[in-house]
């Protein structure tokens, strides 16, 4: 988790930047902070979830519309992020900032937090497995050396039977390549 802060006009904006995989994560976090700020004026967050970054959400607690969840939304976004919560607590100073006003400071309390935080980089990877006769080994071997997956595991018997995991980006590339060896068939 990492934090950030950003004051405008005596409103003070405090930003968490917090790792989440699901839905229900997002529910217990939202909670625990809507809770541990009882007394803020706006509790604003926007998330976004998997690898596909399909699943994703921007909420303005009040704020004008588009005024909060989406500037934060845009942080995530320009990072290129997923698997993340930034909730953005709004502590109000008594001085209207505007539409463009909220916006600036949600964008660089989000900002700030995602600053703050260690960021880590995951790969999304399948696997792929496949039987192939033992006289077509070089051949498999080759495509493998070349197109560099992880060998998860491997075991020479009668057939040949392989598991390899590779980027999903990639994997259209080595899939082609090993089905044009004679014999091969993959696992389903």
């Amino acid at each position: 988790m990492a934090e950030g802060t950003y004051t405008e006009k005596r409103s003070k904006f405090l930003a968490f930047a917090i790792p989440v995989q699901t839905i229900e994560e997002i529910k217990e976090q939202l909670k625990f902070y809507e809770k541990k700020f009882y007394d803020a004026r706006h509790v604003c967050y926007a998330y976004m979830l998997g690898a596909e970054r399909a699943d994703f959400r921007a909420n303005d607690n009040g704020e004008p519309s588009g005024t909060a969840g989406r500037p934060i939304l845009g942080q995530i976004n320009s990072f290129g992020l997923t698997d993340i919560l930034i909730i953005v607590v709004r502590y109000f100073g008594g001085i209207k900032l505007g539409i463009s006003g909220l916006i600036v400071a949600y964008k660089a309390a989000a900002q700030e937090a995602l600053n703050s935080a260690d960021i880590i980089e995951k790969t999304v990877d399948v696997d792929i497995s496949f039987l192939y006769e033992y006289p077509f080994m070089n051949d498999v071997m080759r495509i493998v050396k070349e197109e560099s997956p992880e060998i998860i595991s491997q075991d020479f018997d009668t057939d040949c039977r392989m598991t390899l995991r590779i980027r999903k980006s990639q994997f259209g590339v080595l899939y082609n390549r090993l089905s044009k060896v004679d014999t091969l068939r993959f696992d389903d």
